[in-house]
């Protein structure tokens, strides 16, 4: 009886090492029956460098894991672009806050000023050249 159980422990072994090394349509493996070779683990570049980030990229980052959590240089080089990126947005919106108050202060000085917004001038009718000669010759 131990024999039987040795030989079929042994076939058992066989068998599903054959199914594992032999099958090459499973996945993460490819046609020659190895397995795919993995991604990168470290990313070059995990945020656009030619344009600002957009909301997009940010839902598309994933920082690689280590073995201890994540890599600390890449997570520090995210976070420092993107809070450049914020303050140079808040500088901009400031700006153009400052400028919308500039104008919108101009706009109530000249109403102040003269009590009333200006009107628009009025078309001058047209005169014939030689009416105005007539009307003063006559008087």
């Amino acid at each position: 009886m131990f024999w039987f159980l040795l030989i079929s422990l042994v076939v058992v072994v066989a068998a599903v090492t054959l199914a594992v090394m032999g099958s090459s349509d499973g996945p993460g493996r490819t046609a020659e029956g190895g397995l795919a070779d993995a991604p990168p683990d470290l990313l070059d570049e995990p945020l656009p460098a030619d344009r600002p980030v957009a909301r997009a990229d940010l839902d598309g980052l994933r920082l690689p894991v280590a073995a201890r959590g994540y890599r600390m240089r890449q997570v520090d080089d995210v976070l420092d672009r993107l809070g450049a990126e914020l303050a140079e947005r808040d500088a901009r919106i400031a700006e153009l806050e400052s400028a919308l108050a500039g104008a919108r202060a101009t706009a109530s000085g000249r109403t102040a000023v003269l009590g009333t917004p200006e009107p628009e001038p009025e078309p001058e009718a047209p005169q014939e050249p030689g009416a105005d000669a007539e009307g003063e010759a006559g008087r």
